[in-house]
């Protein structure tokens, strides 16, 4: 009997560990890929250094996911961070393991993860063709029959649906697998943009354009109301705010805004510091410096690019002395160090957008194998997915292990 025919469509790190694995498990596999190279996205992920995984364990893994983390549960079963770091391992790429159990090749260069996998690919037999979009589905009473590629039938016993998202359009990302989903049946989970920088109101982001917090806790509230809080980064830009803080809450911000509900967020700038030990603070500040101008003194508390920005919301002068300032003006200060806020006002385009949030809806999914429950013989790997998680590796140990699954299970059919 001749071996299964595998198409995979889609270069990324989902499609080719999918169309690797289809290749080693016998299946005889042809990947296409529409753009003149495989894993553009991949090479610039992590700002070019790639966070392939995380060392959690698979509890804390799923939680990143919120509601959409039990559908992984299976994958991660089969294939997770254990598996992938031997995976890398074996094929000689050095990996390191940085804060936050986050795992990068020791290199800090994402090309170095598209080479080995690609090399893996095309070791194990499969057939990688470029610059080879695909236009239509091929289905016959509910079984998948093959693809239509540039005018081209290509029939086939299995296709593996790795498209990616619609974030980094430029890289290929263009939201091609939401049209052939729904042209074999599936629901589209409306998409929008994930872990991607916002826009806040007024000139204040602007102002401290360039300028990086580091340790700060940053509270999202919707409509008055606080939704999350993450401890860490946060970088003003000159139209919002971006940084690993704000890119974790940005889903719930983006989502928020769709329904029309108001968007703040509040940072604390002196988490460490109670409001009791803040204010002893400011009294020893005030009584060792209470000669000079308050724009110094404040020097010494923020950074210096936020300096014209805290004395614009407190209304105080900065040429005045420290001397002068009033406990009601000091409780100011000390309110606006504890909770300093911005209105978000929209979000970046998904060209800017790390992860794209919906997609295919998980539901039509099995999760055992990755196999439509609407069309035989179609199976689903990576971002197209209705899966998304926060910054630290979580989302391409999803791509890895949704692709590890649905070529293994693609390779089975006839």
């Amino acid at each position: 009997m001749n071996a299964p025919r595998v198409v995979v469509i889609g270069g990324g790190p989902a499609g080719l560990m999918a169309a690797g694995q289809a290749a080693e498990a016998g299946a005889d596999t042809l990947l296409l890929e529409k753009m003149k190279r495989t894993g553009l996205k991949l090479c610039i992920t992590g700002k070019g250094r790639c966070n392939i995984t995380n060392i959690a364990e698979v509890s804390d893994f799923i939680s990143h996911f919120g509601k959409t983390g039990l559908f992984l549960r299976q994958a991660f079963a089969r294939f997770f961070n254990t598996e992938l770091i031997e995976f890398f391992h074996q094929r000689g790429l050095k990996l390191v393991t940085e804060r936050g159990g986050r795992v990068f090749p020791a290199s800090g260069k994402a090309p170095d993860v598209h080479r080995v996998l690609r090399q893996w690919t095309i070791k194990a037999g499969v057939r990688i063709v470029h610059s080879a979009p695909v236009d239509k589905m091929l289905t016959h009473h509910e079984r998948l029959t093959g693809i239509v590629s540039q005018g081209r039938e290509i029939s086939c016993d299995a296709v593996i649906l790795a498209t990616g998202g619609a974030s980094y359009p430029a890289t290929g990302s263009t939201g091609d697998g939401y049209r052939l989903s729904q042209s074999a049946g599936h629901s589209v989970i409306p998409v929008r943009q994930a872990l991607v920088p916002l826009e806040t109101s007024g000139e204040a982001a602007k102002t401290m354009a360039g300028l990086n917090l580091h340790n700060v806790n940053t509270r999202m509230l919707i409509n008055g109301r606080k939704k999350r809080e993450h401890f860490g980064e946060v970088v003003f830009t000159d139209f919002g705010i971006t940084g690993p803080s704000i890119l974790t809450l940005s889903g719930d911000a983006v989502d928020s805004l769709n329904s029309g509900h108001h968007v703040v967020f509040s940072i604390d700038l002196k988490p460490a510091l109670e409001e009791k030990k803040l204010d002893a603070r400011l009294l020893r500040d005030i009584a060792l410096q209470g000669i000079k101008p308050i724009n110094s003194l404040l020097r010494g508390l923020i950074p210096r690019e936020m300096v014209p920005v805290c004395l614009n919301c407190i209304e105080i002068p900065g040429e005045r002395t420290a001397c002068t300032i009033s406990a009601k003006e000091r409780r100011r200060l000390r309110t606006w160090l504890k909770d300093f806020r911005m209105e978000v006002t929209g979000c970046r385009p998904f060209s800017e957008a790390i992860i794209t949030a919906g997609g295919v809806d998980t539901r039509e999914i099995d999760p055992r194998t990755m196999e439509s429950r609407r069309t035989k013989g179609l199976f689903f790997a990576g971002e197209v997915l209705n899966v998304q998680a926060d910054t630290g590796g979580y989302n391409l140990q999803a791509a890895f292990s949704t692709g590890w699954l649905s070529g293994r299970s693609a390779a089975r059919q006839r």
